[in-house]
């Protein structure tokens, strides 16, 4: 199911989301494995996503707890199955081993710690795969006419070049795996040109290299960009930077989690934009909301990570064929 583009008229609003929400209405729904969710924000979150037909929750936690948050809200959760385990940590192991028992094709975050979650995913018995786990964050932002998609401001906190290169794909990987087409990719760092003096300059330059040796497939890459003239057509004209890339980037690759992560809050918080997150790198997709998202937020989470789940899945399918 691919996702038609977003014409300039239609990006003064958060209109984009619904785009990839009414997409992810049109294939079918996945079997969802919500760890842990034992608040209002998490379980309304499911709840909405399974009214419209994008999921179909299994909910891993304690069920007393669950039921209870349920009855508080009026949310009906008669038709979810839920699978008891005593507390977050029981929930997120259990969890796994039910992705490991083929029952869900994606993981989505409750109301435990993040750290808590990835512990499981990432211990030896866990989820993980050949591919560096990473974080991707779609940004809708009013008056943009792009989805910004902004890795890894999550999950690596200071990854290395072979990182990064994991951490680039899995995000080209997702962006075409959900019908996007071929991404222009910005390797942001403070300046757009190479410096010694700055090593986010270098690895940038090593990414796109690598983009032409074919290490890194399925876009097209540019960098070291800064963020002005990655995403704004006249900074980079200015600058006099000529490139496929300069000016429209789609994916924004940061160099550390602490200038994503900031990158990321500041759309938030001061251009009023909401933000999606998914994980990726693992055996299967990982939905991983915050407690400050928007429903519509966490609706396009869901939508995104059922996407690319049937992309996957289509893709096993060719394969074994």
């Amino acid at each position: 199911m691919s996702v038609a583009p977003i014409g300039a008229s239609e990006s003064k609003t958060h209109s984009k989301y619904e785009r990839l929400i009414s997409a992810a209405k049109q294939v079918p729904s996945v079997v969802t494995l919500v760890v842990h969710p034992c608040d209002e924000s998490s379980l309304r979150g499911v709840c909405e996503a399974a009214a419209v037909g994008i999921i179909k929750p299994v909910l891993v936690g304690p069920a007393g707890k669950i039921k209870a948050v349920a009855a508080q809200f009026n949310f009906d959760i008669s038709h979810f199955e839920i699978v008891d385990a005593p507390h977050s940590e029981a929930a997120a192991a259990r969890a796994v081993e039910l992705i490991h028992e083929a029952k869900g094709e994606l993981l989505m975050k409750g109301s435990l710690h993040t750290d808590e979650l990835m512990r499981s995913v990432t211990a030896r018995t866990g989820l993980r795969t050949d591919r560096r786990i990473s974080h991707v964050f779609a940004i809708d932002v009013p008056g943009y006419a792009e989805t910004l998609w902004i890795t890894d401001a999550a999950i690596n906190i200071f990854p290395d070049l072979d990182t990064k290169r994991d951490i680039v794909q899995n995000a080209i990987d997702l962006y075409a795996g959900i019908g996007l087409g071929v991404p222009r990719v910005g390797i942001l760092s403070a300046v757009e040109t190479v410096t010694s003096k700055i090593p986010s300059t270098i690895e940038a330059a090593a990414l796109c290299k690598m983009a032409d040796r074919g290490q890194i497939t399925g876009a097209l890459l540019d960098g070291p960009l800064a963020f002005d003239n990655a995403v704004d057509p006249e900074a980079a004209r200015i600058k006099g930077i000529k490139s496929g890339v300069a000016g429209q980037a789609q994916i924004l690759i940061v160099p550390d989690l602490e200038a994503g992560n900031m990158l990321a809050k500041n759309l938030t918080f001061m251009a009023k934009a909401d933000s999606a997150g998914i994980v990726l790198g693992a055996r299967v997709p990982i939905i991983l909301t915050s407690r400050a998202d928007s429903l519509r937020a966490r609706m396009a989470s869901c939508a995104i990570s059922v996407l690319y789940a049937d992309a996957r899945r289509r893709a096993a399918a060719v394969a074994a064929a």
